[in-house]
């Protein structure tokens, strides 16, 4: 099944936040189990972190699937991309949203 995300939407309804753990909690109760953590890093002293919303749960599962293969991965359908949006959330509660 197939979510519809609309970015300025998001971008619109989404409150200022205070922090990480306030911005995770929203995001989570918009978009429940399709709200997923995929890495952390740190840039210029400041933890990032950075989720997927799963917009295609099957194409998203296989290429998340393809990951742990042995032979690799390879992308050779483009919709790959179209199966998820990025969600990078700073320790300060920063966001930055892209498809």
């Amino acid at each position: 099944m197939n979510m519809d995300i609309d970015i300025t939407t998001i971008s619109n309804e989404m409150p200022d936040f205070i922090n990480h753990d306030e911005a995770r909690q929203w995001f989570k109760k918009q978009f429940h189990e399709r709200f997923a953590l995929r890495n952390t890093d740190t840039i210029d002293g400041k933890t990032i972190y950075f989720y997927h919303i799963i917009k295609d749960l099957d194409q998203y599962q296989h290429y998340m699937e393809s990951f742990s293969r042995e032979e690799g991965h390879e992308f050779t359908n483009p919709d790959t991309f179209k199966s998820y949006s990025t969600v990078e959330i700073t320790e300060d509660g920063d966001i930055s949203l892209s498809l």
